[in-house]
């Protein structure tokens, strides 16, 4: 038996990690046998320390190849939340501009559209996410919450994850083809904001709206995608412009509630971001954005929450535009009957 400190915190020999930022409160001695390993412990209030990273060993990820999972990771396939959020302005938009394009749009021609939009969700989904963990290598194993992705651990280099996101942009590229041309235009300055968004918290601290922008670039996809001119057509142009904005703001409020989780570890790396520049009055800018409120100081509060409140406002959103589709698409039905009858 041999008495030794036990201490908080250990420094990995290439860089620090997020670990390593965690100084312990106090140290505590005590008494153990050579064949214990050296742990630590630290004052209730502080924060829990980060385990390492072990592969995955239920979901999804499991049943892949090993040399397969740091891509798998880096795309986030076994978080989809953020491609549903991706996906549904598609969808709404898609509802929408069906009743507007003359005649009315056909339900398999939505279905296949919105299978088309889903695949391009899915795609371009995990080509912003590894854009995103490349700009933010340096910056990622800073936060308790992302230091062990792929890039940030050196599962995966960032020459071989610029590579990997070269091949996401050209499958996604691949998909956007198979839409009307005219679609290729209004999608390319999306592009724009994809790139932009992890820059956007460097600099400001509202990257919440730069992703609003970005998430919700679908919200005027449907038009063209069903042969709707939103140039030619002023009550589509009208219908876009506010279903786009509504998105963006449904954005910024789960955005907001996501960026609660590292706040604390925000601050530290000095990242920016909306929750911490209004952490003080979140609820009040979250009630302008909606009704429902959650526990921000809580993680997996928010984390419930972002991941199921796409199902609850999307799906509910779906529902009811799907309900009026399907109205006005049987109503021009019987009136061409008529029509045929006369």
């Amino acid at each position: 038996m041999r008495s030794f400190y036990i201490w908080l915190g250990f420094w990995s020999e290439s860089r620090p990690t997020a670990v390593s930022l965690l100084a312990p409160r106090h140290v505590i001695p005590f008494h153990a046998s050579a064949k214990h390993l050296a742990v630590s412990v630290e004052s209730p209030s502080s924060p829990e320390i980060p385990k390492p990273y072990s592969p995955p060993s239920s979901g999804l990820l499991s049943r892949l190849p090993a040399s397969w999972v740091p891509y798998a990771e880096l795309v986030r396939l076994d978080k989809p939340a953020g491609t549903y959020y991706l996906f549904f302005p598609c969808m709404f938009s898609t509802l929408l501009a069906a009743p507007m394009a003359d005649p009315v749009t056909s339900p398999l021609t939505v279905i296949g559209t919105t299978a088309l939009f889903f695949s391009g969700a899915l795609i371009m989904r995990g080509a912003g996410c590894s854009i995103n963990d490349l700009w933010d290598r340096n910056l990622d194993p800073q936060v308790a919450r992302t230091r062990l992705r792929p890039i940030a651990r050196g599962a995966i280099t960032p020459f071989k994850a610029l590579t990997f996101t070269g091949v996401q942009l050209l499958a996604g590229l691949g998909i956007l083809l198979q839409f009307p041309w005219s679609c290729f235009w209004y999608a390319t300055p999306s592009l724009l904001f994809v790139a932009s968004y992890p820059l956007a918290k460097r600099v400001t601290y509202y990257p919440q709206f730069v992703l609003g922008l970005t998430f919700s670039w679908g919200a005027m996809m449907g038009f063209p995608a069903l042969g709707v001119d939103l140039l030619a057509n002023s009550a589509a142009l009208t219908a876009a412009g506010f279903l786009y904005a509504s998105n963006v703001a449904w954005t910024v409020l789960y955005d907001m509630i996501y960026a609660h989780m590292d706040i604390r570890d925000d601050a530290k790396a000095g990242i920016k971001s909306i929750a911490l520049k209004h952490d003080a009055e979140t609820k009040q800018v979250l009630s302008g954005l909606a009704v429902v409120q959650v526990n921000l100081k809580n993680v997996k509060d928010c984390w419930w929450w972002f991941v199921n409140g796409c199902w609850i406002t999307g799906g509910a959103i779906t529902a009811g535009m799907c309900v009026d589709y399907l109205i006005q698409y049987s109503s021009q039905g019987e009136e061409s009957e008529k029509i045929a009858q006369e």
